[in-house]
């Protein structure tokens, strides 16, 4: 679904952010980039998409190339590519219907969008998607009276709406309590199997991502150097990625969570199933 080759990165001022990476992401898996802040992970999303350009490298997602491509033809692949962001990116002003329709801007036309004319079908899968992300009666609410976990949702709701069949989260939990954080990733995990999406989530919180994901990259200085299921992740591993610190003492869920856990793992199971 999304294959990439050769991937790097270098900016500006001569700092490689990603050096020469290899990843594939099958259609309908769930995939957790993890990684020390500046090891690339933000970068190698906004590749995928070109928000940043990359310096080399191929991308192709569902078979057609991203990288090369036009203005034109980036705009019609970005419709394919849902990005859902860590501070939300919401018009606080509007409310969160119009935000969600926001994502089907590039469908309509210039007028319609700026009069915000959408067709009866995206709005009703508008109210559809707002129902499925438990803000069901808050679509006339605007974006400034939600809370955080609240905006994520929308976030979400946009990304969907859009049809996508990638998803690029980029932290979508670090600005959320640990209870709304595992709401949020647990809706990913759900609307990823329903939908048979492949996304990859980029995120700080280890523990999260061992919870709810069949299949964990981690990157350093640009490089992939661990890729695979969550209970392969060692205490060696960790300090491979990240350096030299007491991973033992990285708490697992706690006796409450354990029902949560599981049903989050069975989730990522089934994904994992249908990918093959």
């Amino acid at each position: 679904m999304l294959r990439i080759r050769g991937l790097s990165k270098t900016y500006r001022g001569g700092d490689r952010a990603l050096d020469g990476v290899d990843l594939d992401v099958p259609r309908g898996q769930l995939m957790a980039l993890i990684g020390p802040s500046g090891a690339g992970k933000s970068t190698l999303i906004r590749c995928v998409n070109r928000l940043v350009e990359p310096s080399a490298g191929e991308i192709v997602v569902d078979g057609a190339p991203v990288t090369g491509l036009s203005s034109g033809g980036l705009r019609a692949a970005r419709r394919r590519m849902g990005m859902i962001f860590q501070e939300y990116a919401l018009v606080e002003r509007l409310t969160v219907m119009e935000n969600v329709l926001s994502g089907r801007l590039g469908y309509v036309g210039f007028w319609a969008s700026w009069l915000r004319r959408f067709p009866q079908a995206d709005v009703d899968e508008a109210f559809r998607l707002i129902e499925r992300a438990g803000l069901g009666g808050m679509q006339d609410k605007r974006a400034d009276e939600l809370s955080g976990g609240q905006r994520q949702r929308v976030g979400i709701c946009r990304a969907l709406i859009q049809d996508p069949a990638l998803l690029l989260v980029d932290e979508p939990t670090a600005s959320l309590d640990p209870k709304t954080s595992r709401q949020i990733m647990r809706l990913l995990v759900e609307l990823c199997e329903e939908r048979q999406l492949a996304a990859i989530v980029n995120i700080h919180d280890v523990v999260l991502a061992q919870m709810f994901v069949q299949r964990i990259v981690g990157l350093r200085a640009g490089r992939i150097v661990f890729d695979g299921p969550p209970d392969a992740l060692t205490t060696e591993t960790l300090t491979e990625i990240y350096g030299e610190e007491d991973w033992a003492a990285s708490s697992a869920p706690e006796d409450d969570d354990e029902d949560d856990a599981a049903a989050a793992r069975a989730a990522a199971l089934r994904l994992a199933e249908t990918a093959r």
